[in-house]
């Protein structure tokens, strides 16, 4: 504790001396390479390319999902959930990454987002929804890879009934 402490005060004069500590300008980079792929992420989405999808993803991912099944243990299983997801709605989609929170600790990484956008089934049934994420990402050959996501909406218990379109 004192020994963070010191290290506190440390920064905090460095900053206030107008100095940024070379560990703040690594973690400043990584937030914005992790950032931008969830950009990319949107644009793939928006796109329904599945590989673009996928190449934000690492080959051990392990995936909780909205929808059934319950999780997803390998790269393959949440690629076709994917390629399923796009098939039922083969009309058009939308995504937008919001309240993107990143953390990064040297190479490992976790985000909390809400994605929200539209989906369009095959009778033109448009469906909007507002889904809670939380990754876990690790730095892999300088490129930041999702491990570990965790999709979810919350339920009204009363009901058993999810609410897609949560705002608060």
């Amino acid at each position: 504790m004192h020994r963070n402490l010191c290290m506190a005060m440390v920064l905090g004069l460095g900053l206030a001396a107008g100095a940024v500590p070379a560990g703040a300008q690594a973690a400043g980079g990584d937030k914005a390479a992790i950032e931008a792929m969830y950009h990319r992420f949107d644009d793939a989405f928006e796109k329904k390319d599945v590989d673009g999808i996928m190449s934000l993803y690492a080959p051990d991912v392990f995936v909780f999902d909205v929808i059934p099944p319950r999780q997803y243990a390998s790269w393959d299983a949440y690629k076709k959930d994917w390629v399923d997801l796009f098939a039922a709605n083969p009309g058009p989609i939308t995504s937008h990454i919001d309240q993107l929170s990143i953390t990064v600790v040297g190479s490992v990484a976790y985000t909390h987002y809400v994605d929200a956008g539209t989906m369009t089934d095959k009778d033109g049934k448009q469906e909007q929804m507002a889904v809670r994420a939380t990754d876990v990402l690790r730095k892999v050959k300088g490129k930041w890879l999702i491990v570990q996501e965790h999709n979810s909406v919350p339920v009204d218990l009363t009901t058993g009934q999810a609410d897609l379109l949560s705002k608060e």
